[in-house]
């Protein structure tokens, strides 16, 4: 019975390594990860213009279909930016 779980626990720590070997590809060949983005890089500048003129956090969100936390998102990484 050790030899079986010996046999298995290595085979699981081949599987973890193989699987990291494959995500370190993949974000090297400039693979995204994650959900996409709810906004496209045009709509979020149009945000941020809108923002800086004065517009409604809640306004946006209704216009462009998304939550107030997107367009706060957005606000957030311009102000990390600067």
């Amino acid at each position: 019975m050790q030899v079986i779980a010996a046999v298995a626990e290595f085979e699981r720590d081949l599987l973890i390594e193989r699987t990291q070997s494959g995500i370190t590809r993949a974000k090297v060949a400039g693979k995204r990860f994650g959900r996409p983005p709810a906004l496209s890089v045009r709509e979020a500048e149009t945000v941020l213009e809108r923002l800086a003129k004065g517009s409604n956090i809640s306004e946006l969100a209704r216009e462009f279909k998304t939550s107030r936390q997107t367009i706060i998102r957005i606000r957030g990484k311009n102000c990390s930016l600067e």
